[in-house]
């Protein structure tokens, strides 16, 4: 079972995410750079505080709560020991470019919780051979949205169907890490649909997915969890392919995939 990472903090949602297996709760403190970054795109800027992560540790008996910080800067001690202190039990750096950025900030969290690198840049996909051995990393996800705008691609599942997440996965796999990949939408929905994204990650051996924020609307928790259980279902009936039939979804994907980026004119 993959783990479904529900960004959050909300106490009712993340109460709910405790009641169902195999769901990661995920608050996300990071602000450095991103709204530049992302600017005049329909994406998802954070608004949680620190505080936040207290009050989501306190519903929570089963999940597990990752926090995505800031890269790394002079005031990450002091960011690490805060959510350490509030209850993280794995802590996220992201856009980082090089393998001292990764273990600088590895040495700072000092094995206490597991370190989950997001790989997001042209640098670090280039120096991924550098960095993947460093002491204390539990896990590698690559952030498909800040990866395609770094490579130059006008969708965000472009790397997926060049192939620049094979040896990605391999490596992480070889090392006994774990990997995970960019956002999902609901089964049916998307550009590229939940249900083809997820195949594309079960192929890989991904052990983790976003859940991308349409999941969680108009405050409906029933549907959400509907929504979780048919990516659930959908994830079943995946596992079960051959490896024929795996081959023969991954390159009709590829192609979809093509077909989606050829028609935007610009970066997605």
């Amino acid at each position: 079972m993959m783990d479904f990472i529900q960004i959050t903090n909300d106490p009712a949602l993340a109460r709910r995410c405790d009641e169902l297996p195999g769901l990661r709760v995920f608050v996300d403190l990071e602000r450095h750079g991103k709204q530049a970054r992302q600017a005049g795109r329909n994406t998802f800027i954070s608004s949680h505080q620190m505080d936040d992560v207290a009050r989501i540790r306190e519903v929570l008996t089963q999940a597990r709560l990752m926090v995505r910080l800031n890269p790394l800067h002079e005031g990450s001690a002091a960011e690490i020991e805060q959510t350490i202190a509030r209850g993280a039990d794995a802590l996220m750096l992201p856009m980082f470019r090089h393998a001292d950025e990764l273990a600088a900030f590895c040495a700072l969290v000092a094995g206490r919780v597991p370190v989950s690198a997001l790989l997001e840049t042209r640098d670090a996909l280039a120096s991924l051979p550098q960095w993947v051995a460093t002491s204390g990393l539990a896990e590698v996800f690559v952030g498909l949205n800040d990866l395609h705008l770094s490579l130059g691609c006008r969708f965000m599942f472009e790397p997926l169907a060049d192939g620049l997440l094979e040896p990605v996965a391999q490596a992480a796999q070889a090392r006994g890490l774990r990997f995970g990949f960019g956002g999902i939408a609901r089964v049916d929905e998307g550009l590229l649909p939940g249900q083809d994204v997820l195949a594309e990650h079960l192929r890989l051996g991904s052990c983790a997915v976003i859940l991308s924020r349409t999941f969680f609307r108009d405050g409906d928790l029933n549907a959400w969890a509907q929504a979780v259980q048919a990516l659930r279902q959908s994830e079943a009936r995946l596992q079960a392919r051959s490896p024929v039939e795996q081959a023969q979804d991954r390159a009709r994907i590829a192609a979809q995939i093509a077909r989606i980026a050829a028609g935007m004119a610009g970066g997605a």
